[in-house]
């Protein structure tokens, strides 16, 4: 009998979990053991100097002192040095000084910034265990050079950000820096520096202490030690000061080499809304270590940075082996390497998994992790494109020097994925003869006119086939320039072959003089199919939606009406209703468009305004040329607020408590009529049983009557029907509307439920 193998993940899962809080304690109890040490052997020197006798007997002194008297081992040698050094965080024991307890710590935060071997480490200690108590926001440490400069050497509670605006200081600029430098006074600012004057810090009032650093009697450098707010500098608090920053001269005159560089990567990195983190480590290294994280990283991780330096595996223990794989890629290939997620595993209960993650290389030995914590519906977008045949997307740059393809149009051109993608202003060797003249044209409108574009491209791939690919373009456009190109490339080469197959057969149909009547007849069924007459009342988020549409009178007479109520993934809801101008398979064709472009448009996520401008664009672009009026509404449930816009459609209309009044908007342009336009919109609030009513001139307009009489008509017969479900409203208007031109009609009305 065989014996199932039982699951041990969540086992494994938390025993890893358990080392690795392990590990993590044992190195700050070896950082704090560093520290204790090194705060003993001073104890130590000074007892051997003042008993005259050798290490080992004062060693053995200071731990009889401490069973004598109770006092730890480290409170007692803390007291030992300030009592020949004097308290770091105040002036010696006099009245006024501090509780015993505070010259303790201060004293255990100056030997913990002298055993640091790096200057943002001992700046880190200073501030945490010794400025912070006296209310100090963040510390800065400069070095000065032989020219005179200060360079900066280390900064703590500082963002990357501000450190690289301040990283070099030269001659005279600020002259307070260099005041300081050279007569070796504090220079005091309890309310923020002079006018005219510029130092770093939350605000102009912050108070803020400037003091030199010395090292075997030389100034090294200088200290700026920072508040939030303004300070009293008394004769205390002066002491203090001097007293805890004294060290790090000390630090700064011992630390050989350069400074540590603040990279300008950082303030990239910090300026970015979502989370990134900086991996140094060479790039055969198979346990790289975390350099930086940004803030967003950190509130993604539970709150907690990893500390700097702290290996892959221990911050991101259950995804470190992919993150490393994922690096060498990018250092081997020089191209960024990506997976839409990396999952959170057993154990990491406070950890949001990653999303969207690309690793690209940043030097020799660095790497840049990029991830979200959340979907960005941009880069998931991007993918759902992947999945599609024969859809790709690209990206170029004008000068030439880069080109991106995402990975299916390497299929459509028929390239090796490992070749470099052609950009479309070098795509000319690839194309049919008789097509050269399209791609000018199209280059031409993207970067001279710098407007979208689109046009079909006949392909001739290296194995002879001929592919017929349509580009939808864009223009990148920096400071009225056009920098890049971004779109999409598509293989229509199969929906070609079918035009040509429905050319021919329209061409038979005319030989038999069948083709108009049998179009037409099309037309309107596929009209009837898109816009159906009588469909069922929709429950959508906060209203119920009634709509219908009557075609005209006359058989086969196609119309160009249209209506939509479409709920979008934000939670809104589109709502529009459409007039396309004439009648016949023009005004069937051109309405598909429309409406059908109107609903992909709708899904990002713009406002009306926008939308209708796009629109516009669509119908410039549609072939026969379409004129239309339109409305394009969107419905906030959240808020129970419309924003609409018109493009010369007829007035809409509110019933409100048995009341009916028109609403009306901007007179723009109708859509097709002009390119460039904007269109204005409006905001209206509805309240709960508001009734709206969204129609086309089919419902109200008569050969003989003006179009104010139609309208007045309308608003009678609205609060009529105003007691009537919204389905039954609709077909109470439609029974009793006075119009006669044989037009077709929509309509569309929205009751507020939410």
């Amino acid at each position: 009998m065989i014996k199932p193998v039982p699951d041990t993940s969540g086992t494994v899962g938390a025993q890893t979990a358990s080392t690795i809080a392990a590990l993590s304690a044992e190195a700050a109890r070896l950082r704090a053991e560093r520290t204790h040490r090194h705060l003993l052997d001073l104890a130590t020197g000074v007892l051997a100097a003042q008993l005259r006798v050798g290490p080992a007997q004062a060693r053995e002194h200071l731990e009889k002192l401490s069973r004598d008297t109770g006092v730890s081992p480290e409170d007692l040698a803390a007291d030992v040095v300030n009592g020949v050094a004097g308290d770091p965080g105040a002036a010696p024991a006099v009245e006024g000084a501090p509780p015993l307890a505070e010259a303790r710590r201060a004293r255990r935060a100056v030997a913990a910034a002298e055993t640091y071997e790096s200057v943002d480490e001992s700046a880190a200690a200073l501030l945490e265990g010794g400025l912070a108590p006296l209310g100090a926001q963040s510390l800065w440490l400069w070095r000065r050079t032989e020219t005179g400069c200060l360079r900066l050497a280390g900064h703590a509670g500082v963002s990357a950000a501000e450190a690289v605006v301040w990283q070099w200081i030269p001659p005279g600029a600020p002259a307070m820096f260099h005041s300081v430098v050279v007569d070796g006074s504090p220079c005091w600012l309890g309310s923020g520096p002079p006018h005219g004057e510029e130092l770093p810090g939350p605000g102009r009032r912050a108070g803020r202490a400037l003091l030199p650093l010395s090292a075997q009697g030389a100034i090294v450098g200088l200290a700026l030690v920072v508040w939030p707010e303004p300070v009293d500098f008394d004769a205390a608090l002066r002491r203090a000061l001097t007293g805890l920053v004294e060290v790090a001269g000390t630090v700064l005159g011992g630390v050989e080499g350069e400074p540590s560089e603040v990279p300008a990567l950082l303030d990239v990195l910090d300026a970015l809304g979502h989370p990134a983190m900086v991996l140094r480590g060479a790039p055969e290294s198979l346990a790289p270590a975390v350099e930086y994280t940004n803030g967003p990283a950190v509130r993604s991780l539970g709150g907690s940075a990893p500390a700097v330096g702290q290996p892959l595996a221990l911050a991101f223990p259950y995804v470190h082996a992919e993150l490393a794989r994922l690096a060498r890629g990018a250092h081997g290939s020089s191209r960024r390497q990506s997976v839409p997620r990396l999952p959170r595993l057993a154990g990491e209960a406070t950890t949001a998994p990653l999303l969207d993650v690309r690793v690209l290389p940043a030097g020799a030995d660095r790497t840049v992790v990029l991830w979200h914590a959340s979907s960005d519906p941009e880069m998931s977008a991007s993918r759902a494109v992947g999945h599609l045949e024969g859809v790709a997307l690209f990206r170029d740059s004008v000068a030439g020097d880069a080109s991106v393809w995402s990975a299916p149009a390497y299929r459509i051109f028929g390239i090796d994925r490992d070749a470099a993608p052609v950009p479309l202003l070098a795509m000319r060797s690839m194309l049919h003869p008789e097509d050269g003249d399209v791609l000018t044209r199209l280059l031409t409108t993207l970067t001279e006119h710098q407007r979208g574009a689109l046009a079909v491209l006949r392909i001739v791939r290296g194995d002879g086939t001929l592919r017929h690919v349509r580009v939808a373009a864009e223009p990148l456009v920096d400071d009225g320039v056009v920098t890049g190109i971004t779109g999409v490339y598509q293989d229509v080469s199969a929906s070609r072959r079918t035009e040509a197959a429905l050319t021919a057969t329209f061409d038979q149909l005319t030989a038999v003089q069948k083709q108009a009547a049998i179009r037409d007849e099309m037309a309107l069924r596929l009209q009837q199919a898109i816009v159906p007459e009588t469909p069922g009342i929709q429950e959508l988020p906060g209203l119920s939606v009634a709509a219908r549409y009557r075609p005209a009178a006359q058989e086969y007479r196609v119309g160009g009406d249209w209506y939509d109520a479409l709920p979008l993934p934000s939670g809104r809801v589109l709502l529009a209703v459409g007039d396309i101008a004439g009648h016949g398979i023009g005004a069937a064709t051109g309405m598909v468009a429309l409406r059908n472009a109107l609903r992909g448009l709708a899904f990002s996520g713009h406002t009306p305004g926008r939308l209708m401008e796009w629109l516009n664009e669509v119908a410039l672009r549609t072939s026969g040329g379409p004129t239309a009026t339109a409305v394009c509404a969107l419905y906030d449930p959240a808020d129970r607020s419309l924003r609409w816009s018109s493009a010369g459609h007829l007035p809409l209309l509110l019933l409100r408590d048995g009341r009916a009044r028109l609403l009306e908007g901007p007179h723009d342009l109708l859509l097709g009529a002009s390119p460039s336009v904007t269109y204005r919109e409006m905001r209206t609030p509805l309240r709960r049983d508001d009734t709206l009513l969204l129609y086309t001139d089919g419902l109200i307009e008569r050969r003989h009557d003006a179009l104010d009489q139609g309208l007045e008509t309308l608003v009678g017969l609205a609060e009529q029907s105003s007691a009537c479900e919204v389905d039954e409203q609709v077909d109470r208007l439609l029974e009793a509307a006075t119009g006669d031109t044989d037009d077709d009609t929509s309509v569309v009305a929205i009751r507020v439920r939410g």
